[in-house]
């Protein structure tokens, strides 16, 4: 049997991953799980790698991404995708928003 799962918008269920930098699962499915992520100006998030291929978009704000030791810049409007186990981090610029969907599905951010 399949499972639909439908999310509503709320401001609530964000948790604090870092020192300015939150995140809140908005829907999940069998192979993909979407989060929104708030990003403080002049935070930095760690250079990490997960086994999990990342594809986001920027809602507003100016970040710098760093993927596998490259540099790129992102505005309002800009996405990316980066393969499972790549090293990336992220400078934050200015208060930003951003989506992102992860495959597979992050079971560590599945709400409990």
């Amino acid at each position: 049997m399949k499972t639909i799962r439908i999310a509503s918008p709320t401001h609530e269920g964000y948790i604090t991953v870092l020192d300015g930098i939150e995140r809140k699962t908005l829907v999940y499915g069998n192979n993909t799980l979407m989060t929104a992520f708030r990003l403080k100006k002049g935070k930095t998030l760690p250079l990490h790698t997960h086994p999990h291929e990342q594809t986001g978009y920027l809602i507003k704000g100016h970040i710098i991404l760093i993927i596998d030791g490259q540099k790129y810049e992102m505005g309002t409007g800009g996405s990316w995708s980066i393969p499972s186990n790549m090293e990336h981090g992220a400078l934050i610029l200015e208060d930003s928003e951003a989506i992102e969907v992860f495959s597979p599905v992050r079971e560590d951010y599945i709400p409990q």
